[in-house]
C-alpha cells in the first residue's frame, strides 16, 4: 500500500504546481517532496508529472490519478488525525495561524495549560498578519479578524474588537486633549497601511449616544504591524488606533492612556476559524473547546 506521505506530496504538488510550494505546506524540503513523488511514480509504474526547469505539470495519467484520490486523501487524513493513541489522548501536529499581537498576548499564555492537559499534541503556530486559506494551506485553525468565510470554514466569536485611540502619558502631557475624533488631526498620527490593499486604514468612531465621526489621524508615522504601532505609541511618537485587547495591559500598566475614552470604532469580532469536517481531528476539537472555554471565563 502506498504511504500517505507520498500521496500527500503528490496532491499538494499538483494543487500548487510546484514542489517548493508543496514543501512549504507540508513543512518539508522541496527535495523531500520531489523524492516522495518519485517513489510514488516508481511504485505505481506511471509518470505523474512533466518536469522542466520552470514548470511542473500533470501528465494525463497524473490528472486522472489526482481526480480519483484528491477527495479521498482529505478523508483519509481526517480519519488518521481522529484516531487516538494507545493512551487514548488527542495527538499530532496542531497547525494554527494567529494574528501576532492578539495571539502572543492572549492565546500563547494559554499554551502551558493546554499542553499540560494534552501533552501528545505538538503545536505549530504561525503568527502572521494575513487571512490564511485554512483548507488550501493545511491549517487546523486560525484566530483573528476579517476572515472571509470560504466554503467549508466555520467561525466562533471569541471577543469584540473595539478600536480605541491611545498615546503615551509623556506625549499627552503638554498637549490639549481632543474632544472628538475630528480633533485628532491636531496630534501626530501613527497609522497602518494594509499589506493587502496598500491603503491607510480609516476608522469611523462612535460614542455611547450613537454619534459617529471620522477619526481624522494624520499620516505622520506609517507602519504595517499593530505591535509596531503600539510600541511607537509607547515611545511617545504620537496617537494611534488599535483594538482594545492589544493595548489593555499597557493601559493598566500606565504605559498608554486612552484618548477619547467615550469613543471607539467597531472592527468586528475576533473569531476562531476552523475547517468543517465530517470527522474532526481530536486535536482540533479539544483546542477549539479549550480556547472557547478560556474566553468564556
Amino acid at each position: 500500500m502506498e504511504t500517505l506521505a507520498n500521496l500527500e506530496s503528490f496532491v499538494r504538488s499538483a494543487e500548487t504546481g510546484s514542489f517548493s510550494a508543496a514543501a512549504r505546506l507540508l513543512a518539508l524540503t522541496p527535495a523531500a517532496v520531489s523524492r516522495n513523488v518519485a517513489i510514488l511514480e516508481r511504485n505505481i509504474g506511471v509518470r505523474l508529472f512533466q518536469r522542466s526547469t520552470r514548470k511542473l505539470s500533470l501528465t494525463e495519467a497524473g490528472e486522472s490519478f489526482l481526480a480519483n484520490i484528491g477527495g479521498n486523501l482529505h478523508a483519509l487524513q481526517a480519519a488518521i488525525d481522529a484516531v487516538t493513541t494507545d493512551r487514548g489522548e488527542p495527538a499530532g501536529v496542531l497547525k494554527v495561524s494567529l494574528a501576532p499581537t492578539f495571539g502572543i498576548g492572549h492565546i500563547l499564555p494559554l499554551l502551558p495549560g493546554f499542553l499540560a492537559r494534552y501533552p501528545l499534541i505538538r503545536p505549530e503556530w504561525h503568527f502572521e498578519n494575513r487571512a490564511v486559506d485554512l483548507i488550501a494551506e493545511g491549517y487546523d485553525a486560525a484566530i483573528g479578524g476579517g476572515f472571509e468565510l470560504a466554503p467549508g470554514v466555520v467561525s466562533r466569536t471569541l471577543a469584540a474588537a473595539h478600536v480605541v485611540a491611545v498615546a503615551s502619558p509623556a506625549y499627552l502631557a503638554e498637549r490639549t486633549l481632543p474632544e472628538s475624533p475630528v480633533d485628532l488631526q491636531w496630534l501626530t498620527g501613527i497609522v497602518m497601511r494594509g499589506s493587502r490593499t496598500g491603503r491607510i486604514r480609516q476608522w469611523v468612531m462612535q460614542d455611547g449616544s450613537g454619534h459617529e465621526a471620522l477619526a481624522n489621524l494624520n499620516e505622520n508615522v506609517v507602519l504595517n504591524d499593530p505591535a509596531a504601532m503600539r510600541e511607537a505609541a509607547i515611545l511617545g511618537l504620537g496617537v494611534t488606533l488599535l483594538v482594545l485587547p492589544d493595548v489593555a495591559a499597557n493601559i493598566e500598566r500606565g504605559e498608554l492612556v486612552r484618548v477619547l475614552p467615550d469613543w471607539h470604532a467597531d472592527a468586528g469580532p475576533i473569531s476562531l476559524y476552523y475547517p468543517s469536517r465530517t470527522l474532526m481531528p481530536a486535536k482540533t476539537r479539544v483546542f477549539i473547546d479549550f480556547v472557547v472555554q478560556a474566553f468564556e471565563r
